[in-house]
Formats: structure tokens, sequence, C-alpha cells
């Protein structure tokens, strides 16, 4: 049968060498998040795009045809992580005895906002007060205070819709293989947004 290997290369700042963009500098920080991100999707599965903050990925989209649907799938787990912290999702009020994998559950529902009427009826009784709607500008005004996320591609963009979902959440830094005939519009795409991005030639594919 057949038989990929896989690949072998060893990821270090030096990877990170080669930056293309307007803004040229990376902090130690930006340097380790996007390691974190590009070493993550090594063993993640292609198409594969995720994001880092803080030295932890938050989000990772991976198996996708299209690299943009990565981003997506990668962005929504970005924004429940980030929308965890709003105050209106801190102040819930549980009722006691609701166990902990419980509550997160019910936390992400509520960011979600999606309800069926049943599955609604349901939720509410895990509360002592139920909880005010999460609306969608709440939503947008707390994820607008987001910023110094990494963004890690498997390979090149393609094109600049996957800079354009992550400009909505909090990218600051990007590093991609690059190589693309497309690579000057995602650097205007990167340059518009104020991004720092790293071409690093490496591709990091594993189907």
């Amino acid at each position: 049968g057949f038989m990929q290997k896989r690949n072998d290369i060893i990821l270090t700042e030096e990877t990170l060498a080669k930056v293309v963009t307007k803004e040229n500098t990376l902090s130690e920080s930006a340097k380790r998040d996007l390691l974190v991100g590009s070493i993550s999707l090594k063993y993640t599965q292609s198409n594969s795009v995720g994001y880092a903050i803080n030295g932890q990925m938050v989000g990772v989209g991976a198996g996708q045809q299209s690299r943009v649907d990565c981003a997506k799938l990668a962005g929504r787990k970005v924004k429940i992580w980030y929308l965890r912290q709003h105050p209106k999702v801190l102040g819930m009020k549980f009722k006691s005895g609701i166990k902990r994998q419980a509550r997160i559950n019910a936390r992400v529902r509520y960011i979600e906002g999606d309800f069926s009427e049943i599955e609604r009826k349901t939720w509410e009784t895990q509360f002592d007060e139920i909880p005010e709607p999460l609306t969608e500008a709440e939503k947008n005004d707390f994820m607008a205070s987001l910023s110094g996320v990494a963004l890690s591609s498997d390979a090149f963009f393609p094109f600049r819709d996957s800079i354009d979902v992550a400009s909505k959440l909090g990218v600051s830094y990007v590093a991609q293989a690059g190589g693309s005939v497309q690579d000057p519009q995602i650097i205007e795409a990167c340059d518009e947004y104020k991004m720092a991005m790293a071409m690093t030639g490496q591709r990091l594919f594993h189907h």
C-alpha cells in the first residue's frame, strides 16, 4: 500500500526569519505562538489552520478541502474560547450541583445562542437566574478587544479570504509557507490589517 512519510523538519525561530510585511517585527511571544501553531499543524490532518496565543492553541481547523473553511472552523473555536471570558458568561448563576462539564457546555451554548425551543427550556433549568441573552453586538464589541493572536497554516494561503477571517479574531501575526502566485495579495491583505507575516518556505502537509 501507499505510505506518506511524516514531515520531519525541525521548526525553530529561524523558520520565521523571512518577514515580508510592512509590520516586520515579531516579538518573542509572537515567535513562540507561531511555532506552537506550526508544530501543532505538522501533526494535524491537512488542510489545517490554527490560532495560538499565550503559548497555547485556542483553535484548530483541520481536514477541510478549503483553507478558508479551516480558518472559519478554527475561528469559531477562538471566538468561543474568548467569549467564555465575557462578563455575562462569567456571571452566569448556576444551580448548586451542576457539574463542571455541564457548566462548560451550558456556557458554550449560551455563546452560540442558536437553541431550539425544547433545548432552551432544558438549558434554562440549570440556573438560579436565567441569563440575559448575549447579543451579537455585545459579542462583536468584546471580540474587538482581542489582539496578539498568531495564525499558522500548514501550506500557503491561496486567497486573501483567510486573512479577512483572521482579522475578526484578534490576529496580529501570521506564519505560512508562501510560494503561491497570490503571495502579493496575501501580503497586501496583511498590510491592510497591520499584521506581521513570516513566510516559512515549509509545507507541513499531512494526509
